[in-house]
Formats: structure tokens, sequence, C-alpha cells
């Protein structure tokens, strides 16, 4: 076994918490129970790594068998990684058949063919995502096996996760074999990153209850009240307010908990107006700016402001609608012809 790779392995062993240890190198399948009945999982981790390594040698392993082991690290902690959403566009609205050994064949084709020095790992899991690694190297250079990208892509949807890797430089040539792969013709970022690859899914696969508003607020139905007093007053209106807040929330976001975001932005077009004496503009062009939103928890943090007293209820539809906005932002720009920051199929 190669020097880098049993390094490579000791490392990525390393990362694993002791006690899941055992449990990710059954899932990994390349050693026999037999062998990891030898290892003694309770030592410290550094000894650990070793004898595991020294059974790799046994079975010869090579750096695709310690990718894989890497995936099924990435796949249980996906909450390490950074996660964009990319919507993927066809020329027309025909459905293909889906050919898993087609789509891998042509995604290794294209991106060998721009890069010959490139290390690509797949792995499926029961939920229809196909994961797969890319490990990058240059010309000149092998493939570095720890600054990897990350590629969550589930068959028979415009949608794939992307995990970059710190060199920007190849994502193009991801997004390039990515729809020479699966057929498709174009794609493009959705502006929604998030530590939390499941939240982006239920996010575009709309697996969640916000409500997002297309109403006016309701006026309040409440009894008049003969009040007693000042102080009496003011706890009834506080307590109204409070229980109108709620309610135009939960009208608003739902009753369950909001999908982890932590990046959102889109871009904003509306009309300058003034006054017709002041005449600011010769000519009526729209105003354009890019509305960026970044937080630990950006739905939850929005949902709270209100509540909170820091903004009025219900919230605007600009801040409430920043999920529905993303999926809409490829549409919209389809149909005006505007793709100046998408790859497009040669």
């Amino acid at each position: 076994m190669d020097e880098t790779v049993a390094e490579y392995i000791r490392r990525t062993v390393l990362k694993i918490p002791r006690d899941e240890i055992k449990m990710m190198l059954q899932k990994w399948d390349f050693l026999s129970e037999a062998q990891l009945q030898t290892v003694n999982f309770h030592q410290i981790k550094d000894n650990i790594s070793q004898e595991v390594v020294q059974l790799c040698e046994e079975n010869s392993a090579d750096i695709k068998q310690a990718a894989v082991l890497d995936i099924i690290y990435n796949h249980i902690y996906q909450n390490k990684r950074m996660w964009s959403v990319y919507q993927m566009k066809k020329t027309g609205e025909e459905l293909e058949y889906f050919d898993l050994t087609d789509f891998k064949k042509k995604f290794k084709r294209r991106l060998r063919s721009a890069l010959k020095n490139v290390t690509i790992t797949f792995r499926e899991y029961e939920d229809n995502a196909i994961w797969i690694r890319v490990a990058w190297g240059t010309p000149y250079r092998q493939p570095n096996q720890y600054k990897p990208s990350y590629v969550v892509y589930h068959s028979q949807t415009p949608y794939v996760f992307i995990s970059a890797s710190v060199l920007k430089s190849n994502l193009p040539l991801l997004c390039q074999a990515l729809i020479v792969a699966s057929n498709y013709h174009e794609i493009r970022e959705m502006e929604l990153r998030s530590h939390s690859l499941n939240s982006l899914k239920d996010i575009v696969f709309k697996r969640y209850s916000q409500n997002f508003p297309t109403y006016c607020p309701k006026p309040l139905q409440g009894k008049t009240v003969e009040p007693e007093s000042v102080d009496l007053r003011i706890i009834h209106e506080n307590k109204s307010e409070k229980e109108r807040i709620q309610r135009v929330n939960q009208e608003v976001f739902g009753n369950g908990p909001q999908p982890i975001l932590q990046f959102a932005q889109y871009k904003l077009e509306t009309m300058f107006k003034s006054s017709p004496e002041m005449d600011v503009l010769d000519k009526k062009e729209p105003f354009r700016c890019l509305v960026k939103f970044s937080s630990p928890h950006l739905l939850e943090s929005l949902k709270s402001l209100a509540p909170a007293g820091m903004a009025d209820a219900p919230l605007s539809p600009l801040l409430t609608c920043i999920t529905q906005k993303a999926r809409n932002y490829f549409r919209i720009r389809e149909k005006k012809g505007l793709f100046p920051d998408s790859f497009v199929s040669p």
C-alpha cells in the first residue's frame, strides 16, 4: 500500500469519535469482521489508527477505498461542511430514464478530459442520493485528498448540493461535468447556503410547512373592555398584542421548526419613485440591488424578530419569502433570458 494512502487512512480514522470507529469501519466493508475483531477499540485513537492501517496494508488498500471511507464519514457528519444549492435546467420538458452507470461514465469522462490528475469516487444511498467525492490535482501534481469537493445529486430532480473545495477555480469544471452527465443544459447557484444539508433539501423539495404570506393583515376582533384602571388596560393591551403577534407569526412561518439556513441572497429590482417636479431621473431605469442575509439560523432569527419587539408583525414578504424567492429566481431569469452567472453545456 502506498505511503500516502496509509497516512490518509490514518488521519481519517483519527477524525472519527472513538466509540464510532468500529461502526464506520463496518459500513466501509473493506475489512472483514474477523479482521475487525483483532482491533482493540478501547485504546487511544492513535493506536487504533495504526492497527487499522496495518490491516489495510494486508488488504492492499488504494486511494479509492480510502476515499469511500471519507465519504462515509462526511455522510454521517455532513453538517461539518458548508453546502450550496444548484439548480439545473433542460432545454425541453421531456423526462428521461436515469441510468446510474451511464451517469458515472459521462461524469468521469467529462472531468478527466479537462483534468487528468483527479480522483473521483461515487457512493449511492437509499434515498436516491448519489454522493460524489472529487479530489483535485493539477497537470503536474497528484490530487490533494485533503481538500476534496463533495456533490450530492438526487436522480430525477434538477437539484444538486455542492460542498466545494477551497480550490474555487475547479467549480466550473465540476458544474460542466454534472450537466453533461445528467443530460441538462444549464446550471446555476440558487443563493442558499447552510451547514445543514437536510434543511436545504427540505427547502428545495418543499418538505416543510412554511405558509408564505399572501394576505393582508387581519383587523383585531377583540371585545370591548371596560378598564378598571390604567394598569389593567396596559396589561390587556400587551396580552392582546402578544397573542396577535403569535397568531400572525404562526400563519407566516407555520408550526414546525424552520430549516437551518445560514446564508441567502437574491436580486431586487424596483422603480425609483419621486415627485414629478423633482425630475431626479431622465430615464425611468429600475433600481437594482443585491440583498444578502446571513445568520447561524437565519429563518428562526427572522421568526423571532416580531416576538422580540424588533420588528412589526407581520414581517415584510421580502423577509418571509426568502426560500420561495430563491426557488423562483431561476424561473424568473429564464423568462428574461438572463444567465450571466450560469454554466452552460457546450
